[in-house]
C-alpha cells in the first residue's frame, strides 16, 4: 500500500496495549508508513499521554489489568478535550457482545487479532481522513460565522450612517410642507406628503434593523436580556 501521509505534519497515533511485543510490532509498521506513533502499556498511562498531548487517533486493546479498554474509552469520551479523537479497538475478543460494547463506549471501529497490517492501515487512514474532513467542515463553518459577523457589522455601520441624512431630509420636507402648503397645488401637496411618509418609513426601517442587531448582541444563551452601551445613539422613530 502506498504512503497515506500527504500533509506536512504526520498524524499522531497513540497505541495502547499491555503486551510490549504487540506494541513493538505494530508501532514499527505504522512508523514505516510515516505516522508518528506513541505507545502506552496501561489504560492510566494512555489517558495521561492523551491529556498531555492529544493524538489524532487511538488504537486500543481491551483486556488490560487495572483499567480495561472499555473504561479507557469511556473516560476519553467524557473528556471535552479528547472526546472527538477516534478510537479503534484492536482486540483478540471476537464475540459480538464485545464488539457491541466497544461501539457503545464510543469506539469508531473494531479489529480482531490476529490482524493483517494492510487492514489496520486502511482503517486507520479511513478514520483519520474522516476526522480531517470533519475538521475542515468545522473550519469552514467558523469562517462563515466570521464572514457573517463582518457582513452584519458593515450593514449596521451603513445603516447607522444613513439614518442622520434621512432624518434631515424628512425634517426639510416637513418644513417645506408647512411653509408652502398654501402656495402649491393639491397634487403637489399630495406628492410631498407621500415623500414625507416614505422618508419616515425608511427611518423607521433603519431604526428597527439597528435595534434588532443590538438586541441580538446583548441576549445571552439563557434568553435573558441586559443593557449594553454600544456607543451609538438610540434609534429614532418618527
Amino acid at each position: 500500500m502506498t504512503d497515506p501521509i500527504s500533509s506536512k505534519k504526520p498524524p499522531a497515533i497513540l497505541m495502547v496495549d499491555d503486551t510490549p511485543a504487540n506494541l513493538e510490532l505494530l508501532s514499527g509498521m505504522l512508523k514505516g508508513r510515516g505516522y508518528k506513533v506513541r505507545a502506552a502499556v496501561s489504560g492510566k498511562m494512555a489517558l495521561q499521554a492523551a491529556r498531555n498531548d492529544p493524538p489524532d487517533l487511538i488504537l486500543l486493546d481491551i483486556n488490560m489489568p487495572e483499567m480495561n479498554g472499555y473504561e479507557v474509552c469511556t473516560e476519553l469520551k467524557a473528556d471535552e478535550k479528547l472526546k472527538d479523537i477516534p478510537v479503534i479497538f484492536l482486540s483478540a475478543l471476537t464475540e459480538t457482545i464485545d464488539k457491541v460494547k466497544a461501539f457503545g463506549t464510543g469506539g469508531v471501529d473494531y479489529i480482531t487479532k490476529p490482524f493483517q497490517f494492510e487492514e489496520v492501515e486502511a482503517r486507520v487512514e479511513t478514520h483519520l481522513e474522516m476526522r480531517r474532513q470533519k475538521n475542515r467542515l468545522q473550519e469552514n463553518y467558523n469562517e462563515l460565522g466570521e464572514l457573517k459577523k463582518m457582513r452584519d457589522n458593515l450593514v449596521n455601520l451603513l445603516l447607522h450612517d444613513l439614518r442622520p441624512p434621512l432624518a434631515s431630509i424628512c425634517g426639510q420636507l416637513e418644513l417645506i410642507k408647512e411653509k408652502e402648503k398654501t402656495a402649491i397645488s393639491a397634487d403637489s401637496a399630495g406628492r410631498l406628503a407621500e415623500t414625507v411618509k416614505t422618508a419616515k418609513h425608511l427611518i423607521h426601517m433603519v431604526g428597527t434593523v439597528l435595534d434588532k442587531g443590538k438586541l441580538e448582541e446583548v441576549v445571552p444563551a439563557d434568553g435573558s436580556t441586559q443593557s449594553e452601551d454600544t456607543g451609538r445613539p438610540p434609534a429614532e422613530h418618527y
